[in-house]
Parts: C-alpha cells; sequence; structure tokens
C-alpha cells in the first residue's frame, strides 16, 4: 500500500469512495469519468442543494430547457425531466462498476422532492416515480429518515427498490433506519423479489454535528469545553458503526441474509470539514473501515487524494473512548438530543429553501424560453 494512492489506501481499507456532487458538465466535460480513473470515486450522492447549485449556474441546461418550454412542459416536469436525464447518463457511466461489484457500488442517488419528507404516501409515491423514471438497476432513491419517512423507507424496499436513507443525526433513528431497513427486506420477500438485487446505504451526518455542537462549546468557554472541540461528529459516527455490527449479527438479520440480503452499509456524510481549524480529511481518514461509504464534496476528495494519510481501520476498538465524548458533553450541559432535533430539522429546512430557490430559478428560465420562441 505504500505506492499507492491515498485514495487507492482507503479503497484498500473497505471504504467505497463516493462523489456528492452531479451536473451535466461534470458528465459532459469527463471529469467525472476522470475521477473514476484517477481518484477511486465509485459511486455519486445528489440532494435538492446540489441539483440547485447545477442547474441555475452556467448554461449547461438552457437548451434542455427551451426544448421543454417548447413542448409546454410544466415546471415540476421540467425539474423532473432534468434530474433523472443527469442520474440516468451517471448510471450508464458507473454500470461497469456496479457489474463488477454485485451492484454494492456504482450508485447513483437521487432524492425525492424534500417538501414531502414528512408525507409518508407522498414519498413511497415519488420514490416509485423516480424508479421508473430512471430506469437503472444501480440507482438508489434517496428518502429522509424522519420518523414519517421510516414506513416510506421501509415500504419503497418492499417494492425491490434501493434505498439511500438521508439525514441521519442520532443513534437512536439510526437504529429505527436499520429496522426500517430489514422490515421492508422481509417485505420485499414476501412480495418476491430477489433479495440479493436490492441495496441499501444509511447516510449518517458528520460534520454538521461538530458545527452546532462546536457552537455551543465556544459559548460555554471553559478549558474542557474548548478540549472536545471537533470530537462529537467523529464519535457520533464511530458509535453508528457500533450499532451497524450489533443489528447486522442479530438472528433476525441472519434468517433474511440466508434469503441474499445484503446488509446496509453505513455512509459518512457531509464529510467536508466546515471549521478551517480541524484537519480537512478528519472526517475521512477517522472513519475508515470495512463497509462503509464516505461521500465526499469534490474539495474534500482532492485533499484527501493529496495528503491524505490512511492508516487503516481507525473505528474498530474506539466505542468506549467515543461515548465518552459524547457522556462528556452531557456532563457539561451540551445536549445530544437537543443538537440531533436541532440538525434533522435545519438539514431539512435547508433542502426544502434549495428545492424552492430551484423551483423559482426554473420557472424564470420556462418564461424566458417561452417568451424567446
Amino acid at each position: 500500500m505504500t505506492n499507492a494512492t491515498p485514495t487507492a489506501q482507503l479503497s484498500d481499507a473497505g471504504v467505497s469512495i463516493w462523489l456528492d456532487d452531479l451536473s451535466r458538465e461534470r458528465l459532459s466535460s469527463g471529469s467525472l469519468q476522470r475521477l473514476i480513473d484517477e481518484k477511486n470515486v465509485v459511486g455519486v450522492t445528489t440532494n435538492p442543494s446540489i441539483f440547485q447549485a447545477a442547474i441555475t449556474s452556467g448554461t449547461d441546461y438552457d437548451a434542455k430547457i427551451a426544448d421543454l418550454a417548447a413542448q409546454g412542459a410544466s415546471l415540476e416536469e421540467t425539474i423532473f425531466e432534468i434530474t433523472t436525464a443527469d442520474v440516468a447518463d451517471a448510471c450508464d457511466l458507473f454500470a461497469s462498476i456496479a457489474k463488477s461489484t454485485n451492484g454494492v457500488d456504482g450508485r447513483v442517488s437521487i432524492e425525492v422532492d424534500p417538501r414531502k419528507a414528512w408525507d409518508t404516501k407522498g414519498t413511497i409515491a415519488e420514490a416509485k416515480q423516480l424508479y421508473k423514471k430512471v430506469n437503472k438497476d444501480n440507482v438508489h432513491i434517496k428518502i429522509p429518515a424522519t420518523l414519517e419517512g421510516l414506513a416510506a423507507i421501509a415500504e419503497t424496499l418492499g417494492e425491490g427498490i434501493s434505498v439511500n436513507v438521508t439525514l441521519i443525526f442520532s443513534l437512536e433513528r439510526y437504529r429505527a433506519v436499520i429496522n426500517a431497513f430489514q422490515t421492508g427486506l422481509k417485505l420485499a420477500k414476501d412480495n418476491g423479489h430477489d433479495l440479493s438485487t436490492i441495496h441499501s446505504v444509511a447516510s449518517f451526518f458528520v460534520s454538521r454535528v461538530d458545527t452546532e455542537i462546536d457552537k455551543r462549546l465556544d459559548a460555554i468557554g471553559t478549558d474542557e469545553a474548548k478540549a472536545l472541540k471537533g470530537k462529537a461528529g467523529v464519535a457520533n459516527a464511530r458509535l453508528a458503526y457500533q450499532v451497524y455490527e450489533e443489528l447486522f449479527s442479530t438472528e433476525r438479520w441472519a434468517v433474511l441474509a440466508a434469503a441474499g440480503a445484503r446488509p446496509q452499509r453505513p455512509l459518512w456524510a457531509s464529510t467536508g470539514v466546515k471549521d478551517p481549524a480541524l484537519p480537512d480529511t478528519l472526517y475521512v481518514t477517522g472513519l475508515a473501515a470495512a463497509d462503509v461509504v464516505n461521500t465526499m464534496p469534490e474539495k474534500t476528495l482532492d485533499a484527501t487524494f493529496d495528503h491524505g494519510v490512511v492508516t487503516g481501520d481507525t473505528i474498530t476498538g474506539t466505542y468506549a473512548e467515543a461515548r465518552g465524548v459524547l457522556n462528556a458533553l452531557e456532563g457539561i450541559g451540551v445536549s445530544y438530543d437537543d443538537v440531533v432535533a436541532l440538525l434533522e430539522s435545519e438539514g431539512l429546512e435547508k433542502f426544502v429553501a434549495s428545492w424552492k430557490e430551484l423551483l423559482a430559478d426554473v420557472d424564470g428560465a420556462l418564461a424566458a424560453a417561452r417568451k424567446a420562441a
């Protein structure tokens, strides 16, 4: 491993590197293919903020929007067509990786409308619609892990559709997500689906935990508080991996595995460091273990490739230390439950805001295209 790049070393350690970004420009310019070839990228995730940034910057989508305007497409139809086309093309780009890994990698995620995060039936309906439209075996339908989303996750998996569960912050909610996953697989089995073809990841968010907790530690201001800065995000994720090990070692899981099921892998999301005082590869090299995914913004991917120090498994055996960090935070008055509840709420609000911005911008572009015609 000494002569390999850090991203190759990370892959050797069992971490699947996915890029947290997608755009028409990435597909048409070949930049995404270069990341596959040179930096060990084996998948892509998207979210409403990513699509909002892609579609509203530059001119890559102007011709498509003009064409859809000429066809009389509605605003919602236009966004649906644009986003699913990008995801379908990315799925084609990753098809060979999906084939060589039996569908474990080579995945591309597309998220349901975030405004439906509290609407179980609406989420299920759109998940089916997205899956049918993209029409690629290696697509993941992304569903937020709200309380209302848990039933939607199980039902969607029960239809034989692979799911990326997103916006997980708390260990308690992560347990509920795994339960929904295993419930969904049992439903899929009862519905006659081949469990070996159903894949899932659980996106556990990392950096936002530190951002919120460190703000509270700064407000406390003691030496004890300052000593805990930058530690909660990694500790929380490491304890999530412990939950993963526990709940995929049960008799319930053994029955599903015997029927061909594959475990739902933990995915580390929000791995770009927000605090410049922290190492820029902290949420990558500090969270390496077998059978995890790390979805990185390109800046974090580049930093890892350039100077990441990969030392193998940095999670197993750290659970007591990680629990000590969370206990110490509670001891000085930082409420874990309050933090994770706030982060889920804020995360959804940000995605909804991005989606509304996207709607407004595309609506303007459609109007301009119709006027020009």
